[in-house]
């Protein structure tokens, strides 16, 4: 069986095509703030983390762009941008945005597990979430790997290890707990049956972060852990309590560079 017709690749693509419409309308407030590149659940300021820096230029992938507005606001910068997502629903709220925006890029209709590009054909790939949440990485990250140039940079914001254990096991732990809740050296996967989010979702042990990257040829350039100031606010309110992800980092980008 290919990464293409996968069990958790077909689900998760399911769940974006039903739930696309409710989502962008639920976190449009949030989502939609075109004046201002904010990373993940909190909104947390490009220009002061620099996660991106300076992208003028650049040929770039957004690898899960969804509706493209993170995408949107990296090619306003100054990017070459183009976006990849499996879910047809999510790219057409893209299109309208294009339209809301006059800011219009590519949009391919993939499977980040299996990117269609040729070999180093991006300066940079990039996600706020998207593939990286949704995608096995033992899969994604060789593809990434392939579609940079040498010297290119894989920028990308997730979930922690920190917040896959504080969350536990059970649909009803959410959100995170202060306690450990569940095993952090099982991480790998998990199914969520809840009946608005039913997905696969994908994390790693730190070490086994490390492992993957450097056995593609990637090197670690920095690991910024966000924390939300103290009046941040979110539309994603079962994610976590803003004391819990001021206490305790709830995301992380990680940015690493082909050698």
């Amino acid at each position: 069986m290919t990464s293409e017709t996968t069990e958790h690749v077909r689900k998760n693509r399911e769940h974006w095509e039903h739930e696309s419409d409710d989502y962008q309308e639920r976190n449009r407030g949030q989502l939609n703030r075109w004046d201002s590149l904010g990373w993940g659940v909190f909104d947390a300021p490009e220009d002061e983390i620099q996660a991106l820096g300076d992208v003028t230029g650049v040929r770039a992938l957004e690898l899960g762009c969804g509706a493209c507005q993170f995408g949107i606001k990296v090619a306003k910068r100054g990017a070459q941008v183009t976006g990849l997502d499996f879910s047809f629903a999510q790219l057409r709220h893209a299109v309208g945005h294009f339209h809301e925006t006059r800011v219009r890029f590519p949009i391919v209709q993939a499977n980040g597990e299996r990117i269609p590009f040729r070999d180093e054909a991006f300066d940079l790939v990039f996600c706020d979430h998207g593939v990286m949440g949704f995608a096995d990485p033992f899969l994604t990250v060789p593809e990434v790997a392939r579609v940079l140039r040498p010297g290119g940079r894989f920028v990308f914001n997730g979930t922690t290890p920190w917040i896959w254990v504080a969350w536990g096991d059970q649909e009803e732990e959410l959100p995170a707990s202060r306690e450990m809740r569940s095993n952090y050296f099982g991480l790998r996967s998990a199914e969520f049956t809840d009946p608005s989010w039913r997905t696969t979702e994908f994390q790693l042990t730190y070490g086994d972060w490390i492992r993957l990257f450097r056995a593609n040829g990637l090197v670690i350039e920095d690991l910024i852990e966000l924390r939300p100031d103290e009046d941040a606010t979110t539309t994603y309110d079962d994610y976590a309590p803003l004391e819990w992800a001021r206490a305790f980092p709830a995301e992380h980008i990680w940015k690493v560079r082909k050698e």
